[in-house]
């Protein structure tokens, strides 16, 4: 559905949008289409592995590590407070950090602090809408101070 549409967390049922708005990070609920509004936030969006799957596994290792060297080099150029990435999977593969759990890293990109979210794909069960919004919100909470 991203793939489709060109827009982030597209397909219905996703997770992504509810939980943002649940944190606080937006004051509405926003839909896909919106994600440019982001910015008016103070927030960006981008993929780690340009290329959309319906699974993350079936991204290749060689496409994740260079993925994390382009997002690496956006972050350097750009140079944001903080960098989520959306996934410990997607973070380990990207950051060659295979004991990286969700949360604040000890890693930055220069000056950029990162923290690792939930996924919230559905295949990511164990993780409810709610308790993914708190992990948001402690970002969220951490990116005010």
């Amino acid at each position: 559905m991203t793939a489709a549409t060109g827009h982030h967390f597209a397909r219905p049922g996703n997770r992504f949008w509810p939980v943002l708005h649940l944190s606080g990070f937006t004051p509405r609920l926003l839909a896909p289409a919106e994600q440019r509004d982001l910015l008016s936030y103070g927030l960006g969006i981008t993929n780690v592995v340009a290329r959309a799957t319906a699974r993350a596994d079936e991204l290749t290792a060689e496409e994740y590590t260079e993925g994390g060297r382009l997002l690496t080099e956006k972050v350097r150029r750009l140079a944001p407070r903080w960098l989520a990435v959306v996934g410990v999977t997607a973070y380990r593969a990207a950051f060659a950090d295979r004991t990286a759990r969700t949360g604040p890293q000890r890693r930055t990109i220069g000056d950029t602090r990162i923290w690792v979210l939930p996924n919230p794909s559905g295949l990511n069960a164990h993780w409810t809408a709610a308790t993914m919004a708190e992990e948001y919100g402690r970002l969220r909470l951490a990116a005010e101070q």
